[in-house]
């Protein structure tokens, strides 16, 4: 999974320490989160992409001999009138995303959201959901599930990713601490891994889903040698853990 937004324009506040003569900038999980609160509650999602497979990565094809993945545009997002970070506009924008278009075709988010829960992707703890540094994404999907602003506690908005996503999140930026020698946005990962993008452009929301499932197929194959030891990593958020 991943979604498209309109940037940050809330800052986490940095805390400082000296460690070994040299000042270091840190910061916590409950400021990461206080900002991520603020940015999801004064933002509006511009996308959301799914890739569908079984464990092994095989895409549905309904018998066609093509495989299908999804990209939802929606309509709530008002360049003209809403908030965002100018410079991810840009950048989305390069990518081709139509934002006039988007206002006048795009979903109703509302409608999404009653369609999810009839095809039983949330609230189903069968599921397993592969993201790349993911928090930001789930606050989106908090947001328009609940018709609600992010609960104030950190802990109470990992209670709801929990109820709405299962225990099995996750968040590839996360899993990467403990590969050797992998760092990095999930480009850089991607191609460290020799995993290509099949379709699409990066900062599109389908396109990213699906190079975001590759590649958490390889690092299993790559560093836990197809077994289940990465499954300890399940439920954890990079940058909330």
């Amino acid at each position: 999974m991943d979604t498209e937004f309109p940037g940050v324009i809330y800052h986490p506040t940095r805390r400082n320490s000296i460690r070994d003569g040299t000042l270091v900038y840190f910061l916590r999980p409950v400021s990461n989160y206080q900002a991520l609160k603020a940015n999801v509650d004064a933002l509006k999602l511009i996308q959301v992409g799914l890739t569908l497979s079984d464990s092994k990565g095989n895409l549905p094809d309904f018998g066609t001999g093509t495989c299908y993945i999804w990209q939802f545009n929606f309509r709530d997002f008002d360049i003209s009138n809403d908030y965002y970070a100018p410079e991810s506009i840009e950048i989305l924008k390069r990518q081709g995303i139509d934002f006039e278009k988007n206002l006048q075709k795009g979903i109703d988010s509302m409608i999404f959201v009653d369609l999810l829960f009839r095809s039983r992707l949330v609230c189903n703890g069968s599921l397993a959901w592969v993201t790349f540094h993911s928090a930001y994404d789930f606050g989106y999907l908090i947001k328009i599930l609940t018709k609600k602003m992010l609960p104030y506690e950190l802990h109470n908005f990992v209670l709801l990713v929990r109820m709405f996503f299962g225990a099995q999140v996750y968040d590839i930026k996360h899993i990467m601490k403990f590969c050797n020698n992998l760092y990095g946005g999930l480009e850089r990962v991607a191609k460290r891994l020799e995993v290509d993008r099949e379709v699409g452009n990066r900062h599109q929301a389908g396109s990213d889903s699906l190079i975001t499932l590759k590649t958490f197929l390889k690092i299993k194959e790559k560093f836990f040698g197809g077994g289940n030891y990465y499954k300890l990593f399940a439920g954890v958020l990079y940058g909330l853990e």
